[in-house]
């Protein structure tokens, strides 16, 4: 099996010497020592980036740099991924220092396999350098501590006679590895690898992150014009080298592979190559060269976890999103509360990685997908696997069921449970978003349709809410399909009518236009007469953004009757609300008035504070065009109290824009252009930068008079 190339070394295992020294494999104990490079591999060809962990590993061994109270740093310890290049850094870092002349007494390597089957164990190791540094093969001792005192005594003797001597240890899997190697006098320094953190060693330490885009595209640049100086492949085409470096993790490892393999095969493009890491099953079975495998590097890592960690890690592997929570985390694992021992462990090895907060844990993209093959390859695992998604699933379904309650929680309710409020629903729901729509997309297997369409109809007022349309509408696309293959006609047509709303949000009004329909013609049939309500206001709102304001006038007149006949008092004032502002545009601006004050009222007799600032701002425009100017302006700044308060910074954004327009019709334009550049501001802040722009541009015109945003629709 292929494995990670470590370089030229002198191994000791199964109780014999294998591999290779550089420097003769025999030294007298009156012989010359070898020479400072005697004992490095050869540099990584190639060798690019990391120039910052250069720099400090440098820094760390510059004799110059301990005394004058600075203490001197005698073991660094460099850990990371499997594949990070950590052995690389390391020899390059070893070549550096012995260029500046700091090691006149020699360097040794050794390999220590930490992470094969039968690892180097301490005994071994000492008695490889302790031939290295000239010790006749009968003069060492068996017991592991007279080896390393032997061992610091023979480092002293050479600091004495040439200086002192950097010692590289090479994929050391655990402290009890290393520290026998670790010399007496703080002259000498030690270089450790490891795919652990080693904190133990008390070393300085530092870890390995994935490469740069820059930093990878330059290795795959490098690697190609190395073998052929003329190959411009990855400069000739930088988008494409882009994709497949981010396809790569931009993992050093895989990098080297795929330029190996663009090598042997000089005509490929670099854009065919990355096509087919994309469209691959398995991307992990493309990053193989015959002699290097992605695979076979994660593999030495896997096999040595103990079984708690391992079951962790394969099961993390499935999380719907990049990053998991502690609570999606003890989903998976089937558990009341996250196994964050077994999460620290990971973390430490390199194979999890803390996100954002502390509470957030990350797998790099090829970790995820070795770990997602490792559940696949197996029956039983696949089987765990299935179950840890339906947990998942369980717990979104409960928890967005209980923050969507407090999105759509007015006073005269019960209060909701889980949540403290509507801003602890509404963080969580911000926290989760990534995985929540990525599970809704477990819809696709039969066996996760039912739960997933579930969780698709309690995120869709929190998606319109935040105004991510694009993610309602993959959310809604997925659970309308599922819904299909089920025959369940209710469920999709509940589908179809939270996809005609984010349509409609988008300019797609056609589209939300037939959405609707089909949703109203299941409704009408079954004679469900509150989503029949529902939809026929959500129909007029497309209808209306269509130019079809009669029809919609229609719809949003039909909803209001539907909400009164049934008593929905909740319902009853969207429906008057966005009657009247079909009325205005139509020209009824009187009957608009009537309208609007009604579902202003009704808003304010119901507690639901967001939308009787909307229909205050609704109302604010028709008043402004029968010229009742000062009102509409006390309607906007009420309005404008309540969204700060509800910190809803998109509508705040419009309602600026608008009261900049009354002050512009009563002739105070720096009180307008206040009110645009206060709108730019409350539009970024709701992340909407096209917005932002246009009203820092109204500002700068102030005396002019732009036009009036739109009205706000429930």
């Amino acid at each position: 099996m292929a494995t990670e190339y470590d370089g030229d070394h002198l191994d000791f295992r199964g109780g014999k010497f294998t591999g290779s020294f550089t420097a003769k494999a025999e030294y007298r104990e009156h012989t010359p020592a070898p020479s400072a490079l005697d004992a490095l591999p050869a540099r990584a060809v190639g060798f690019t980036g990391r120039e910052g962990e250069l720099r400090s590993l440098l820094d760390a061994f510059d004799p110059s740099a301990s005394g004058a109270g600075s203490e001197a740093v005698v073991v660094a310890a460099v850990s990371g991924l499997g594949g990070i290049g950590k052995t690389a850094l390391a020899v390059e870092a070893g070549y550096e220092a012995c260029g500046k002349g700091w090691f006149p007494g020699g360097v040794l390597f050794v390999d220590l396999h930490g992470y094969d089957e039968e690892p180097v164990t301490a005994e071994q190791a000492l008695e490889a350098l302790l031939r290295a540094l000239g010790t006749e093969p009968e003069h060492i001792p068996v017991r592991l501590d007279e080896r390393s005192a032997l061992y610091r005594s023979a480092l002293a003797d050479r600091a004495r006679d040439r200086g002192p001597v950097l010692v590289l240890a090479d994929n050391a899997s655990s402290p009890a590895q290393v520290r026998p190697l670790l010399p007496g006098a703080a002259r000498h320094r030690v270089l450790v690898t490891s795919r652990d953190r080693l904190p133990q060693l008390g070393a300085r330490l530092m870890a390995l992150d994935e490469l740069t885009p820059a930093e990878a595209h330059d290795l795959l640049d490098r690697a190609l014009r190395i073998a052929d100086p003329a190959d411009s492949r990855v400069a000739d085409d930088a988008h494409a080298a882009a994709e497949l470096a981010a396809l790569c993790g931009h993992l050093p490892l895989a990098l080297q592979i795929t330029a190996a393999l663009l090598v042997v095969d000089s005509e490929k493009p670099v854009a065919e190559l990355a096509a087919e890491l994309t469209e691959s099953r398995d991307r992990l079975d493309h990053l193989d060269d015959g002699e290097r495998s992605v695979r076979a590097a994660f593999d030495l890592s896997y096999r040595r976890l103990p079984p708690d960690q391992a079951r962790v890690l394969r099961l993390l592997a499935l999380a719907p999103a990049s990053d998991a929570s502690n609570e999606v985390v003890a989903a998976l694992v089937g558990a009341e509360v996250p196994p964050v021992r077994a999460l620290e462990a990971l973390a430490r090895a390199h194979l999890v990685e803390r996100g954002s907060g502390r509470r957030l844990w990350v797998l790099h993209d090829l970790v995820r997908m070795y770990g997602v093959s490792v559940v696949a390859g197996d029956a039983r695992s696949a089987a765990e696997g299935e179950a840890a998604r339906e947990r998942v699933l369980d717990f979104y379904r409960e928890w967005a069921g209980a923050a969507d309650a407090w999105l759509q929680w007015l006073p005269d309710m019960p209060a909701p449970g889980r949540f403290a409020g509507r801003a602890e629903a509404l963080a969580w729901l911000d926290g989760e978003r990534a995985g929540l729509v990525a599970a809704v997309g477990w819809a696709e297997q039969q066996r996760h349709a039912v739960a997933a369409v579930g969780l698709a109809e309690r995120l869709a007022v929190y998606l319109s809410w935040r105004r991510y349309f694009d993610d309602a509408i993959t959310v809604g696309r997925v659970a309308l399909a599922a819904a299909r293959r089920a025959g369940d006609r209710v469920v999709e047509a509940m589908a179809s009518d939270n996809l005609g709303d984010a349509l409609r949000q988008v300019g797609r009004v056609e589209e939300a236009i037939e959405a609707h329909t089909r949703a109203r013609d299941v409704f009408l049939a079954t004679g469900d007469r509150y989503r029949e309500g529902r939809v026929w206001d959500s129909l007029g709102l497309a209808l209306r953004e269509a130019g079809r304001v009669e029809e919609a006038i229609e719809a949003h007149t039909r909803a209001r009757d539907v909400f009164l006949a049934t008593g929905d008092r909740h319902r009853e004032p969207h429906a008057w609300d966005n009657l009247g502002n079909a009325l205005r545009e139509a020209g009824r601006v009187e009957e608009a008035i009537e309208a609007h004050t009604r579902a202003r009222d009704v808003f304010l007799a119901t507690g639901d504070r967001h939308r009787e600032a909307r229909a205050r701002d609704n109302l604010g425009l028709a008043l402004q065009e029968v010229g009742r100017v000062e009102e509409a302006m006390e309607g906007y700044r009420r309005a404008l109290e309540i969204y700060r308060e509800l910190e809803d910074w998109y509508c705040s954004g419009r309602t600026f824009h608008n009261l900049a327009l009354a002050h512009v019709t009563v002739h105070r334009p720096a009180d307008a252009r206040t009110c645009w550049l206060r709108a730019a501001d409350s539009y970024a802040r709701a992340g909407a930068p096209a917005e932002a722009a246009r009203a820092r541009a109204d500002a700068d015109v102030a005396d002019a008079a732009p036009q009036p945003s739109p009205d706000l629709t429930l």
